[in-house]
């Protein structure tokens, strides 16, 4: 099996780094700034579960050989767009599309340009970041990748892809119910993201202010009531790992959006929240705190496009 790999930031280079560490035949896009910086430097990864480096196999959008078995696209909702023009001679007759973008907006983009089967869900587990040489750095020790047939249950593809990222270095998860697992891996994003941009912290700093537990959970209640109104009701498994990420107090935690606004960087907030509140209001669901939190988002994104920050 070959796969491609476009990006090798934070989540392509991860998990692309530690599939081609195990043997697997991986060639990652990337653009050519990231082409010069990773032939000089190798791809290295700082991470809980321990350090390593490869050589990794590179092409650029004037270099893309096809067709690939699979396609794993790891990019920022913002660049799916520019993503989608760049892997089009990648992708085949057979070729399977895996995306992990947040969210659910970027499947029916992608649907509508190679066609709804070659594209198959997809949702990641893992919180890292591009160090600042370059360097893929995990903060956390989860990592996981589930993948499936949109309709559900399975097939031989899935089944395919699964044998591939096995002793990889990270759980990877053939699962019957992607879009399951898509909305609840959504509710929980939405909300971490929603909550620590909103309130400029971290979750320990928000269950130390006064009313800062209440806050979280109500805003968790509003994503999964917009999770239930679509028909797929947050499980109970789920909802206790959520509740433990936004209402711990002490955690360090924050979601990579606040991150991104702290850096002064675009943000997914359209993707994340604004898509999730259309689908609210399409489904008559409150979401009154939800809705503060895209404005704040909103009200950065227009103070960043003046140069105002």
């Amino acid at each position: 099996m070959r796969m491609l790999v476009v990006g090798a930031g934070a989540l392509g280079g991860y998990f692309g780094a530690r599939l081609a560490q195990a043997g697997r035949d991986v060639t990652f896009l990337v653009r050519p700034a990231r082409a010069r910086q990773l032939a000089e430097t190798g791809l290295r990864v700082v991470s809980p579960h321990g350090d390593f480096a490869i050589v990794p196999r590179l092409v650029t959008t004037d270099t893309l050989d096809g067709p690939y078995d699979v396609v794993l696209l790891a990019t920022k909702a913002y660049t799916l767009d520019a993503a989608m023009t760049d892997i089009a001679p990648a992708i085949g007759p057979q070729t399977a599309i895996l995306p992990t973008l947040n969210g659910l907006r970027h499947l029916d983009a992608l649907a509508a340009r190679f066609g709804a089967e070659r594209l198959l869900g997809g949702t990641v587990i893992v919180i890292a970041t591009i160090g600042p040489d370059g360097e893929v750095r995990q903060l956390m020790p989860p990592h996981e990748i589930a993948f499936g047939e949109r309709s559900g249950g399975t097939s031989a593809r899935v089944q395919a892809i699964a044998t591939f990222m096995q002793g990889a270095g990270f759980t990877a998860r053939a699962s019957e119910n992607i879009l399951h697992d898509m909305w609840e891996k959504w509710v929980a994003l939405a909300t971490a993201a929603g909550l620590t941009c909103l309130m400029r912290g971290t979750v320990g700093d928000i269950m130390a202010a006064p009313g800062g537990q209440e806050t979280a959970l109500a805003m968790l209640a509003e994503c999964r009531a917009v999770a239930t109104a679509q028909g797929y009701a947050p499980r109970p498994a789920f909802m206790a790992r959520a509740t433990a990420m936004v209402a711990t107090p002490g955690s360090p935690f924050s979601a990579s959006m606040l991150r991104d606004l702290e850096g002064r960087a675009e943000t997914e907030a359209d993707h994340i929240i604004g898509d999730l509140l259309a689908r609210a209001d399409a489904a008559g669901v409150a979401t009154p705190l939800l809705r503060l939190a895209y404005c704040h988002l909103g009200t950065y994104a227009a103070r960043r496009a003046r140069g105002g920050i």
